[in-house]
Parts: structure tokens; sequence; C-alpha cells
């Protein structure tokens, strides 16, 4: 009979985000229903002052083709333009929109409600040292 062991952090860590990105995309399908999980990529990643489509997919570990294909997606939603960057009137910008506006800051109310919703579960000071943990794992691991 072979041993069980308890699941490795790994997907400890994949299964906590997997449910914690569940509950910010549902709000950004009650916000519009044609929003699809991938569009995330694109709203955690974008600068506000607008950023370069080859950032963009840097930043998202992304292929430029594949971004490419979920900014067209939200730029016909009605989320982002794309403008000239004045820095190189050949280069293009992608900024958000009144819209794009609105439904970062629904997903930002999401995530202020999710962060209420952890610190109920963990306590405040549970929810700091998970604050913590997470920060040092991103930035000395």
């Amino acid at each position: 009979m072979a041993a069980t062991h308890p699941p490795h952090i790994v997907a400890l860590l994949y299964e906590a985000y997997l449910r914690v990105s569940d509950v910010v995309f549902e709000a950004g399908r009650s916000f519009d229903a044609r929003l699809r999980p991938a569009h995330s990529a694109v709203f955690f990643h974008m600068e506000h002052e607008g950023i370069r489509l080859v950032r963009l997919a840097e930043k998202a570990q992304m292929t430029p083709q594949a971004m490419g294909d979920l900014v067209d997606d939200l730029e016909e939603l009605g989320y982002l333009r794309r403008v000239p960057d004045p820095a190189d009137r050949r280069a293009k910008l992608i900024v958000f929109t009144d819209r794009g506006d609105e439904a970062l800051k629904a997903g930002y109310a999401a995530i202020d409600e999710l962060e209420r919703r952890l610190a109920a579960l963990l306590g405040k000071d549970g929810l700091a040292a998970l604050h913590t943990t997470l920060s040092r794992i991103i930035t000395d691991f």
C-alpha cells in the first residue's frame, strides 16, 4: 500500500490561484458576459498611460500574435483602442477607453471584496503574513 503525501506547495498555490481568479473572473463576466478569462492577461499587464503591444506581450509572457488577438477582441468590445505613440508616430500605444476604465474599476472592486473575504477567513494577521510570504517568493526566489 503506497503512502499518501500531502499536496505539493506548487499544487496548492495553483489551486488557490484558480479559486481566486474564478472570483475575479465572475465579477468580470457580470460586468460583460463577453469577457473571457484570457482577457485578464491584458487587463493585468496594461499600463494606464498606454503600452506597446510587444511590451504588453512580454509582460504577460505571451507571443505578440497571441496578445494581439486578445487586444483585437477587447478593442472590438470597446475596452481598448490603439493611438499613435507620441514618442514614435510609427508605433501604436494601446490605451483604455472609458469602458475599459469602468471595467478596471469593477475589477478592483471585486479584488477589494476578495481581500475582505480572505481577511475574514485568515484574520488580519494571517492575511498580512500571506501577503509578506507571497511577496518574498516573488522578489527573492
